[in-house]
């Protein structure tokens, strides 16, 4: 067998429809929504509801603008390649570069919340040991084949979507039996507007919660890193992105409904899980180790996209000459493996500096706003190719099968939506230190892509080794 059957050139096709669903909605279900959703209903109230509603509705014409883009050429791997290819290479570098980081501190995030969860149930393990265990894990099933992370995804959504399908079902079938908790409080559709109305907290409180629930929709854009490695993209990714709008009414209005129509929102405890909560009224006893096992199997989920999606982002920037070339390389299995490699050593370092910090709440607080300003960076770049593409590729347009509602006018909106969300985060201390943080992130990012144009300039390419 020659060197070139040994090692392929290009990443394979190995996703059916089956995982890019599920990857999807793995995509768009976080650990925010099962651990995050009592301190967004404690600060919104019921018009939590609506916060969800509204980032919902303009992400989906963020993923809808990324999938007329990547289907207009499918020579194009993620959002690396068309940023590019339509704004040119110092995109490109920003996006992926960006990209990586995101999910790499995403990922450190949800490596040690997996070492607190696992303490519910070890309590005496040392935190380190599960949360080395779980990227060593992840890391050797990764590098085996594509379809392994795939099927990986498959069934971490699946447990996902089971627990709040369960939620779902527990709470209206808890409001039809007219159930009365402990408390003296019956369980009834009116709690939604009979404290305070719909939005009890007034318009500060509905803006609070866009600060948090926006973190929960990190992920959503993961469909797009996977475009390379999906079999039949132009009947698939338009499947995947479609069905968006309904998953986040499934997942999280309903759920959140579930839980506000059981439990008065006035009585949500913000520093507990209303999932536990509701199952507990419910008389499930194992209740607090069912969610367990759920936020567990979530935190690890998200872990999994992420390593996955830094090896991609890295793979794609080594392609367009961004990054060193030995990242381009792919194994026998058609795994960039020296990106996976990478990325996990970058992940467990991060882990390792984040126990160095003694306030891990402050130091969680700072890595999940800091993700979400740069994972907004980069669903403005997909916007701006979106409107570079309107402008250079007029012909492909036309030709679209799967054309983006609004087009460009809905572009601009979602660009005014992410604008006003900065403004919002700048209006908390905790949240406006890591948003006064990120710049820095972008001097770094400058200073490297002048530095790799210099020695471009200089005929010196990127070392291979």
């Amino acid at each position: 067998m020659t060197a070139s059957l040994e090692h392929p050139e290009h990443l394979r096709r190995s996703l059916s429809n089956r995982h890019l669903q599920l990857i999807a909605i793995g995509g768009a279900i976080g650990t925010g929504l099962f651990m995050g959703s009592g301190k967004t209903i404690s600060l919104a109230g019921p018009s939590i509801l609506l916060v969800y509603l509204i980032i919902g509705v303009m992400l989906f014409f963020v993923m809808r603008a990324m999938g007329e883009l990547l289907l207009s050429n499918l020579e194009y791997k993620s959002f690396i390649d068309f940023s590019t290819d339509l704004l040119g290479p110092w995109a490109g570098f920003f996006c992926g570069w960006t990209y990586w980081f995101c999910w790499v501190i995403t990922a450190i995030a949800d490596v040690i919340a997996i070492a607190a969860y696992a303490q519910f149930w070890f309590p005496g393990l040392a935190p380190w040991i599960p949360a080395v265990l779980c990227v060593l894990l992840l890391l050797s099933l990764n590098l085996v084949t594509v379809k392994l992370f795939g099927e990986l995804e498959f069934w971490f959504a699946l447990i996902k979507i089971v627990a709040i399908v369960a939620l779902i079902a527990t709470g209206f079938a808890l409001v039809a039996w007219g159930f009365t908790s402990p408390s003296g409080h019956k369980a009834s559709l009116a709690n939604l507007w009979s404290d305070g109305g719909f939005f009890p907290k007034g318009l500060s409180g509905f803006f609070a919660g866009f600060q948090i629930a926006v973190f929960a929709f990190v992920g959503i854009e993961l469909v797009g890193t996977t475009a390379a490695e999906t079999a039949d993209p132009k009947r698939n990714l338009p499947k995947a992105i479609n069905s968006i709008p309904v998953r986040i009414i499934i997942f999280y209005v309903l759920a959140l409904i579930a839980i506000m129509v059981v439990t008065p929102w006035r009585l949500v405890e913000a520093g507990k899980s209303p999932f536990v909560e509701l199952f507990v009224l419910a008389g499930i006893p194992a209740a607090a180790s069912l969610i367990n096992f759920v936020v567990l199997t979530s935190a690890t989920s998200s872990a999994n996209s992420g390593i996955f999606s830094t090896s991609r982002m890295l793979y794609g920037l080594a392609e367009e000459q961004h990054a060193p070339k030995t990242f381009a390389r792919l194994s026998r299995a058609a795994v960039p493996s020296l990106g996976l490699l990478f990325s996990c050593f970058c992940l467990l370092l991060g882990a390792a500096m984040i126990y160095l910090i003694p306030d891990l709440i402050t130091a969680f607080t700072l890595i999940t706003t800091l993700s979400a300003v740069l994972f907004m960076f980069v669903w403005s770049l997909i916007l701006f190719g979106y409107i570079a593409y309107r402008r250079q590729r007029p012909q492909l347009h036309q030709a679209s099968i799967y054309k983006m509602p609004g087009g460009v006018f809905m572009c601009w909106a979602c660009l005014a939506f992410f604008v006003f969300v900065l403004v919002l985060l700048s209006l908390q201390p905790d949240t406006r230190e890591a948003l006064i943080a990120s710049p820095v992130w972008f001097v770094l990012l400058g200073i490297g892509y002048l530095w790799k144009g210099r020695r471009a300039r200089r005929g010196v390419a990127l070392p291979a080794e």
